[in-house]
């Protein structure tokens, strides 16, 4: 008879917490309460968002810094945790942070997780055993002056105040790719479209650096939310009192992190609403979906331009990244257009969870700021790669078809409207219609009815004259 593997039993070492005791894995830097919440909130694979759980690590250090400098914390011991933070802030300890977005509204297990996590790695840096309380006390040292109320709202305003600004200087690396092509596509003349119907004629430099400007005001959007970001909770504690804080240390936890991140974070003028209210990442939200629509607009402009490449519009050239179909040899798609619209639609739905999110805040506290957290942070990253995506491998790479966007201008009916001026707007009309009925261009029409000469009506209806530009026999 075969005998089944025998699976080695995980040995544990027994923590304690106001609920009694619990078994954890010895391996682990964790106690009792976040064994606790690991086990309760088991929903999704939604992990603590990793900008996040940095920058939570990183005001833990803070604060123990301050706490020493206020004479509240034995110095060897904010030592300890100011080695624990960056260490964690490095990146070095992520496995130990296992719960899921979806739990207490208040994140006070995401608070508790860091508060036990940096207190066993910094009793190991004293000398003592991983984990548990001695030297270093997760509540008592390392959560001194703070409340998960007060630190898990600030931590957010931090993460996403780091992470917007990554997000709108991707912006401005996609706005400059699109300048770039208006520029080199300045004097190639199109026709325009309004309804999706021929209009006037432009040129294609135009558009494109209409698309620049989009992503510039984008930019400028996401900027404008900073300010409210960097206003911090912290010294509120639980509801915004300052109870069981030194009155200092709130301000000088933000004057610490203004000094190590080179942004200006300060103490927040009200902290009871500052506890209370998650408006700042309900505004940060808001400048995403704005940047979403104009990303998601520009997109599908591309592809209506790119269409074809024969039978559409094809008046500009995609870059040629993979095979579209399984079926059609030689099919290629805008792949990284179909990527951008997805990810703008994801960050919409995002949009409305934030919104909600940020209405659940009875009194004095939001509870679901965790979800906030995922949410938001979630968004900048995907938006951030999205755009560095796009300005790399598509936008770099357009080209313009000028015979196309040359043969399709002389073809639109749209050139009738300076016509107008010239033979009135009823007669212009009709030499419209006659046109579309007898598949003739407007200036075959004109010559035929000898309604102008052929100098007049060559300055007449000279496109890039239409376009802007300057006269075709006054080119360079």
């Amino acid at each position: 008879m075969q005998t089944l593997p025998t699976i080695a039993r995980m040995k544990t070492r027994t923590e304690t917490d106001s609920m009694g005791t619990i078994e954890v894995d010895q391996e682990r830097y964790w106690g009792a309460q976040t064994e606790r919440a690991r086990r309760n909130f088991q929903v999704s694979a939604h992990r603590i968002p990793l900008p996040f759980l940095r920058a939570l690590c990183l005001v833990k250090g803070v604060a123990a810094q301050t706490n020493a400098e206020l004479g509240l914390l034995e110095p060897e011991v904010a030592r300890a945790l100011d080695q624990a933070s960056r260490e964690a802030f490095e990146g070095s300890f992520d496995s130990e942070f296992p719960l899921d977005v979806f739990q207490t509204g208040s994140g006070t297990s995401w608070n508790m997780n860091a508060n036990e996590v940096l207190a066993g790695r910094a009793n190991e840096i004293l000398g003592g055993d991983r984990g548990g309380k001695t030297p270093v006390h997760p509540n008592d040292q390392v959560n001194l002056g703070q409340s998960s109320n007060d630190v898990i709202p600030a931590t957010l305003n931090v993460s996403c105040r780091l992470e917007a600004q990554r997000f709108a200087q991707a912006l401005d690396r996609l706005a400059s790719a699109f300048e770039l092509k208006a520029t080199e596509f300045a004097f190639i003349v199109k026709i325009g479209r309004t309804h999706l119907q021929d209009a006037v004629p432009m040129t294609l430099g135009n558009e494109f650096g209409a698309f620049a400007r989009q992503i510039r005001l984008g930019a400028d959007r996401v900027r404008a939310t900073f300010t409210r970001l960097e206003e911090l909770a912290l010294g509120g504690t639980a509801l915004g009192t300052g109870l069981n804080t030194h009155p200092e240390f709130g301000a000088n936890v933000a004057a610490h992190l203004e000094a190590r991140l080179g942004v200006p974070f300060r103490q927040a003028s009200n902290l009871y609403e500052a506890i209370s209210a998650r408006d700042s990442q309900v505004e940060l939200m808001g400048a995403l979906n704005t940047v979403a629509t104009s990303l998601l607009k520009i997109g599908n402009d591309l592809r209506l331009l790119s269409s074809g490449p024969r039978t559409g519009f094809g008046e500009i050239r995609l870059p040629s990244l993979q095979p579209g179909s399984s079926i059609m040899p030689g099919k290629v798609n805008p792949v990284i257009l179909e990527m951008l619209n997805q990810a703008c639609a994801h960050v919409m739905g995002k949009h409305l969870s934030v919104t909600i999110a940020g209405q659940n805040a009875p009194l004095q506290l939001n509870i679901m700021m965790p979800l906030l957290a995922h949410e938001v942070l979630s968004s900048l990253d995907l938006l951030t790669n999205c755009c560095d995506t796009l300005a790399v491998s598509c936008v770099a790479g357009i080209e313009a078809d000028t015979q196309r966007a040359s043969e399709q201008v002389e073809r639109s009916l749209a050139l009738v409207t300076p016509l107008a001026l010239v033979i009135g707007y009823d007669r212009a009309a009709a030499l419209s219609k006659q046109a579309l009925d007898e598949n003739k261009t407007i200036r075959q029409l004109v010559l035929e009815q000898q309604l102008l000469s052929q100098k007049d009506l060559d300055k007449v209806l000279d496109p890039r004259v239409l376009a802007g530009l300057p006269a075709s026999h006054e080119k360079a």
